[in-house]
């Protein structure tokens, strides 16, 4: 998963081929990098970025830039670039230490709304499957959500708000695969506690029926109806259509009860929230 690429307009294929030809051609054969302009060296930089196999390969040529001609615009562009490179390479805290020098340097430029973006990104492409640690997933989440609300506007919050959505439903999916292995294990109280975490603060996921489902299980195998019938109740409001329905509805017609809220313990405030729309 990746962003767009900076400075896309500076990127004219037959014009880098043209500049090398006239800078000398192949390696072995070129004068030192500090004989050339800012703008040859860039561009270079961005001809191997695109042609070559292994993008770390451009990297020194947009490291001379900034090296050999500081305080330019072609700098400026090289930093940048250099923190793309870093990620289109897989090596993410070097990708989220060069941006977050762009934005120590140019923090009001055009490109400030992507290196903020970058960083965000660099925690979220390691996001892999729900068996890892989740602590990249919360960065990412707080990447994401600085990006939606330092710029609104910009082209990447869009897809900052998307990639935010999926992490989210990431920490949900954690906490149902852990909820799983204990309702498997019979340890009901730890996997009513995995669920619950679902149902109170990730309600916007894919996951919230299956957690409602399983809190049916769960009450069930405890003998606790009243929370069995009112998380039921929970599910039969929201995701009738839901296939956990179904199942929660044979299991409670099963022992003669009914999916309807009962008692007055936290589902019953969720039941009062989420069908009732009493949140005060």
């Amino acid at each position: 998963m990746s962003g767009r690429r900076p400075g896309a307009g500076f990127l004219k294929t037959a014009l880098l081929v043209s500049v090398l030809a006239g800078c000398g051609g192949g390696r072995s054969n070129e004068r030192p990098l500090d004989s050339y302009t800012a703008e040859e060296i860039y561009k270079k930089g961005e001809l191997e970025l695109e042609t070559s196999k292994k993008p770390k390969e451009a990297l020194v040529y947009f490291q001379e830039v900034e090296r050999l001609y500081p305080y330019t615009e072609y700098a400026k562009r090289a930093l940048i670039m250099q923190a793309y490179t870093h990620h289109k390479a897989k090596e993410y805290p070097e990708a989220r230490d060069a941006a977050q020098r762009y934005l120590d340097f140019y923090p009001g430029d055009e490109d400030a709304p992507y290196a903020l973006y970058l960083m965000a990104l660099s925690y979220y492409d390691q996001i892999d499957d729900v068996g890892r640690d989740q602590g990249i997933t919360f960065q990412a989440l707080q990447g994401m959500r600085d990006v939606i609300e330092t710029y609104p506007d910009s082209e990447y919050a869009r897809s900052a708000m998307l990639k935010f959505d999926l992490a989210f439903d990431q920490l949900a999916a954690k906490e149902m695969e852990v909820g799983r292995y204990y309702l498997k294990q019979g340890h009901y109280t730890a996997a009513i506690n995995r669920f619950r975490v679902v149902v109170q603060d990730f309600q916007t996921t894919t996951h919230t029926a299956e957690a409602l489902h399983r809190l049916v299980e769960c009450y069930l195998a405890l003998g606790l109806t009243d929370e069995a019938q009112t998380a039921g109740a929970i599910l039969g409001f929201n995701y009738q259509s839901s296939p956990f329905y179904d199942d929660t509805y044979r299991l409670l017609k099963g022992k003669g009860l009914s999916p309807e809220a009962k008692g007055e313990g936290w589902l019953r405030t969720i039941y009062r929230q989420m069908v009732k729309g009493e949140w005060l």
